[in-house]
């Protein structure tokens, strides 16, 4: 297994507040895009970070060696549709409750 801290970049500092019609669907489709992946066993966690800089999403990772995290989260709708990015960090191991 692989493990990873991965950080979603949102397009702008103040995109939660500003988004679009469009963007705010996007986000949607991004919560139910990570929902998927903590019930599939290969997120231990997700949430959003309030940073007075700009706010962004952490993810955790536990992925099989043969995946790609780029290749994964770059399934993201919000990464394919252009509103933001990943930054990922590869961890030694991960240890979680349960």
């Amino acid at each position: 297994m692989k493990y990873y801290l991965c950080k979603y970049i949102p397009p702008r500092a103040d995109f939660l507040a500003t988004m679009s019609a469009a963007e705010k669907q996007w986000m949607k489709q991004h919560g139910a895009f990570l929902d998927d992946l903590l019930a599939k066993g290969q997120i231990v966690a997700h949430g959003p970070v309030t940073d007075p800089r700009g706010g962004y999403g952490v993810s955790l990772y536990q992925i099989p060696d043969d995946l790609d995290i780029e290749a994964v989260t770059s399934e993201d709708p919000v990464v394919k549709n252009g509103a933001g990015h990943y930054e990922h960090y590869p961890m030694m191991h991960l240890k979680a409750r349960g």
